[in-house]
């Protein structure tokens, strides 16, 4: 969803993609999601991983994981619709939009992170590996950092109509 968004935007003349555009250490960032899509590729379709143990086996939490997926999928695609020529990947101090509060964004202030989170928790669910694991919770400390630099941008870009929206919606939930 994410990558379609920015190429249609990107046929539009928008570039949407910001990312490391303000802090050039989030370049570490796409080797470790490629080697993740690797790890549950690898896990679901059988070929050589560095994980072979799961932590546990349940029919219920990998069913509950398929679920928290969907969800997140859902809620992904809400919030990328909502934004619609808005989407960026990253910060965009040179081009800035208009504050978006409708939509998704009437019920959470960072649906996106929360999205991601949730497709991470529910692979985690389905294949409960240690490794996976571990990016569960690296993704999550992630995303937290992300959200709290829009913040810190958004605070001084929109000043008092981010701080009025900021005191009615809740950061994730």
């Amino acid at each position: 969803m994410v990558l379609a968004r920015v190429a249609i935007l990107r046929k539009s003349g928008i570039n949407a993609t910001k990312f490391g555009a303000l802090d050039k250490s989030d370049f570490v960032i796409p080797p470790f999601a490629l080697f993740y899509f690797y790890l549950v590729f690898a896990s679901a379709l059988h070929w050589p991983s560095v994980t072979h143990r799961t932590m546990f086996a349940s029919s219920a939490a990998a069913w509950g994981g398929v679920a928290i997926c969907a969800l997140g999928l859902v809620l992904l695609a809400a919030a990328v619709a909502t934004l619609g020529a808005s989407f960026r990947i990253g910060i965009d101090a040179d081009h800035p939009d208009k504050l978006i509060t409708t939509g998704i964004f009437a019920v959470s202030r960072n649906p996106i992170y929360l999205a991601f989170a949730m497709v991470l928790t529910g692979e985690f669910l389905i294949l409960p590996h240690w490794l996976l694991l571990l990016y569960l919770l690296a993704g999550a400390a992630l995303f937290h950092r992300q959200t709290l630099r829009e913040e810190a941008y958004l605070s001084t870009h929109y000043d008092n109509e981010y701080e009025a929206y900021r005191k009615r919606v809740r950061r994730y939930l």
